[in-house]
């Protein structure tokens, strides 16, 4: 069940209904049921992937819940301890918490692994060795990536004694399947969405319109502007031999556009169901295409991913043991300034590798997280030279000079997002380079963009909605929107929603001669 269908949007009217209706008490219960009945749309049995989860993981914090409540007891009973006594004592209570936990990690990690990345390893081994493996062919389940990360981020913080376990089943599973964070997140952290998720709530006029708005907003993202440039896209790709120079530079800057309209326009209506429910859920971005340089981008752009392999990758594997030993061996024979910097390059490749990964079984994804990685790195060495280039030259403190930067950071970002869009890597980099080495500029101006699968008028209301969206981006900087509508007459705010519903309804890429496409990164 798509966000963009009639389907869904009955499912919600009738759930809402449904949720202010029935006593308090009932609500993160009936919240439980509507979740499983949305994700059964995706196929019943994918159910059973989704229980699977929330058991383990609900099982698995309980257990290391007990074993550390165990250990508290103990000490506390037997204080003739001495230190070293109480220091092998928990080294043997970490040692069969670690185990438990491990193996949770490993079971669901295991299952990922299985679905999604079974038939890329196999298509590789056949390719490398000549072998004939079948692939298994498996269907991935809706949003496994995102509520499975949830959920194992849940049991690594209860491993790491940042809060207790959530002892009831259901509330448990809730975290697990809450059903706006389907299709595309954001990966929330139990104690930011707990506190809200479990509460009992009342209708509240100001927050429901909030999120009403909120919700009409990224509809107005996903169908106006994203899915309007859709049929673009999907042209100048098919048959990407036919579409070289001007146009690979034309598909970068449609594609980052689509590809922000989709994203966040899903995430705003992640984030506005859930305010119209009284739950609030983590921001995923913080207009990333203003970012100066690619750091400060991905410290924007989904956010949440960002942070959980950050937060449960990077810095573990930072300070881990045998990462301990190749710092010392680094230092030693590489000297103190290579040898600090190995660590921290290797685990940063991994993450990357990892995130890259996380998106896709493909190399396009590899290729990508690990350029992103490249770029990463680079900048890091050289950021001695930036400070030296900003203290001596003015020009550079300058807005022209940040319109530059920004420039430049969203036309090299959307150069190596164009990976996820081209099928191989091969092609994508043959078709960047035809940018210089075959540009064909002449296309921009005798009609051949009119030949890509939408007319003059799909055009204009995309770049009108693009405006909109980058008005309404430059305000934020003023502060979010609740803060700017809020000093205003409650007949502009009311004005606005209206305006909004009527654009979506009016412009909208849906009906007959349109297909509303699900969401980008719900494939991930």
């Amino acid at each position: 069940m798509s966000f963009v269908s009639y389907e869904f949007i009955g499912f919600l009217a009738v759930l809402i209904l449904l949720y202010y209706l029935l006593p308090k008490r009932f609500q993160w219960g009936f919240l439980l049921i509507g979740s499983l009945f949305f994700y059964a749309f995706s196929g019943w049995k994918n159910l059973i992937f989704i229980a699977t989860t929330a058991l383990s993981t609900w099982g698995t914090a309980l257990l290391l819940e007990r074993i550390w409540k165990k250990q508290d007891a103990y000490l506390a009973e037997h204080k003739e301890l001495n230190r070293d006594e109480k220091k092998a004592y928990k080294k043997t209570v970490t040692k069969n918490a670690k185990a438990i936990f491990v193996l949770c990690l490993l079971f669901n990690l295991g299952i990922l692994a299985v679905i999604k990345y079974a038939d890329f390893f196999l298509e590789n081994v056949n390719h490398i060795f000549g072998t004939k493996f079948s692939y298994f062919g498996f269907l991935l389940p809706l949003g496994l990536s995102f509520y499975m990360f949830q959920s194992l981020g849940y049991v690594i913080d209860v491993y790491r004694r940042k809060y207790p376990a959530q002892r009831n089943l259901g509330k448990s599973a809730l975290f697990t399947c809450f059903f706006p964070q389907m299709i595309q997140g954001p990966i929330s952290r139990y104690d930011d969405l707990s506190g809200t998720l479990f509460a009992e709530h009342s209708f509240n006029g100001k927050e429901f319109f909030y999120g009403l708005l909120r919700v009409v907003w990224g509809f107005f993202k996903k169908l106006v502007i994203a899915d309007r440039l859709a049929p673009v896209i999907l042209t100048l790709t098919k048959d990407a031999d036919s579409y070289p120079g001007v146009y690979v530079a034309a598909n970068i800057i449609f594609y980052a556009i689509q590809l922000y309209g989709d994203f966040t326009g899903g995430i705003d209506i992640t984030i506005g169901i859930s305010r119209m429910l009284g739950i609030r859920v983590t921001e995923n971005f913080d207009r990333p295409y203003f970012s100066k340089n690619v750091a400060e981008y991905w410290r924007r752009w989904h956010i949440t991913m960002g942070t959980w392999f950050k937060d449960y990758i990077f810095y573990p594997l930072s300070v881990s043991g045998w990462m301990l030993k190749v710092t010392k061996w680094s230092r030693k024979h590489l000297g103190a300034q290579l040898g600090k910097r190995i660590p921290v390059y290797l685990s940063t490749i991994i993450v990357w590798f990892a995130t890259g990964i996380w998106h896709g079984a493909a190399w396009n994804y590899i290729v990508w997280g690990l350029l992103n990685c490249l770029v990463l790195l680079v900048s890091q060495e050289f950021n001695p030279l930036y400070r030296k280039f900003h203290e001596k030259c003015a020009f550079s403190n300058t807005r022209f000079w940040d319109g530059i930067q920004i420039l430049r950071t969203f036309l090299l970002m959307g150069m190596i997002r164009i990976l996820d869009v081209y099928r191989d890597v091969p092609l994508t980099f043959r078709m960047v380079g035809s940018i210089f080495t075959t540009p064909n500029w002449g296309a921009v101006t005798d009609g051949s963009f009119l030949k890509l699968g939408i007319n003059p008028a799909d055009y204009v209301v995309a770049a009108l909605g693009f405006l909109a969206l980058f008005v309404v981006s430059l305000l934020r900087s003023k502060g979010t929107a609740e803060e700017l509508l809020e000093k205003r007459p409650v007949i502009v705010r009311y004005g606005l929603l209206l305006l909004l519903i009527l654009c979506v309804v009016t412009f909208g890429a849906y009906g007959i001669g349109y297909d509303a496409s699900q969401f980008i990164y719900n494939q991930f």
